[in-house]
């Protein structure tokens, strides 16, 4: 967002708020959005509907339990991009910090079909208003027949993580959270204890690795970040016993919930093999990068 007031731009900032934000995450927004002078859409999600499907997701035991955040981020951007006739969204989404992540540790969030199974499985509350998205609005209505493109700023300019932070901390009053993703206190739970815990998935290893490539730390001290800790027992603490009473369980229920042995996303009706095969067939007429 810094960068794009800088070049001239006139964003409109879209947030989904899942009910999740910490208290610095919310101060955070409010510092952005008033030192830059941009416009901010909030859209605010029926917490009903939410946790519901938060749960059923935990439930379901697959390893992407964000999901039902990371889902509804496209919808939100594409309706406002719609509503203003605003032809680019602009993703913070980069190559230097985050070209590593295996597909064993996750699923594609933006499949609505593997959403509504494991929602119909697990799930008691109706999903009246949480935005659903299916694939080929997001990956044909919206960027091929409406002409809404994604861009991704941060690989057309050097990207480095610890000059940003820094410049962000001293031009718009950011403060930092502590980890990659731990502005929401369900992701920084999600990330930096179920997933390792229960899965053996430690994103930490992928974010390390990704800035070694782009040359910003070096293996060493990758490695010794490793051995450090940035989610102290006592935090984790707090926030598994704020998780279970804020999705409607006693923290023994969710702890048996957690405890339930993995599943893979294959369990759950999917779309991904119908994707791989129009990626294949479609292959041939794009564009080169």
């Amino acid at each position: 967002m810094l960068q794009a007031v800088r070049l001239g731009l006139r964003p409109l900032a879209v947030h989904f708020d899942s009910g999740w934000n910490s208290e610095l995450a919310a101060g955070n927004i409010h510092n952005l959005v008033t030192t830059l002078g941009v416009d901010l859409y909030t859209q605010v999600v029926d917490w009903r509907e939410m946790k519901d499907l938060q749960l059923a997701y935990f439930k379901a035991s697959v390893a992407n339990a964000d999901v039902p955040t990371d889902h509804a981020f496209g919808y939100v951007a594409y309706q406002q991009a719609k509503k203003y006739g605003i032809t680019y969204i602009l993703s913070g989404g980069n190559a230097a910090t985050e070209s590593i992540l295996p597909e064993a540790w996750g699923y594609n969030a933006s499949d609505a079909r593997h959403l509504k199974a494991i929602h119909r499985r697990f799930g008691t509350v109706k999903l009246k208003t949480y935005p659903v998205m299916g694939m080929f609005k997001r990956y044909v209505w919206y960027p091929r027949v409406r002409s809404i493109k994604t861009v991704r700023p941060l690989n057309y300019m050097p990207y480095f993580y610890a000059d940003a932070k820094k410049d962000i901390a001293e031009n718009v009053g950011w403060r930092d959270y502590g980890g990659k993703h731990y502005e929401s206190v369900f992701t920084r739970y999600f990330q930096g204890y179920y997933l390792p815990n229960k899965f053996g998935f430690d994103k930490r290893l992928a974010h390390y690795s990704s800035l070694i490539l782009s040359g910003q730390i070096t293996r060493d001290e990758a490695l010794a970040l490793m051995e450090s800790t940035n989610y102290p027992e006592e935090l984790r603490k707090q926030d598994h016993e704020f998780i279970a009473k804020k999705l409607g369980v006693s923290v023994q229920e969710f702890e048996q919930i957690c405890a339930l042995p993995p599943v893979p996303y294959t369990a759950y009706p999917n779309v991904e093999g119908f994707w791989r095969f129009v990626s294949r067939v479609a292959r041939p007429f794009r564009s080169p990068a």
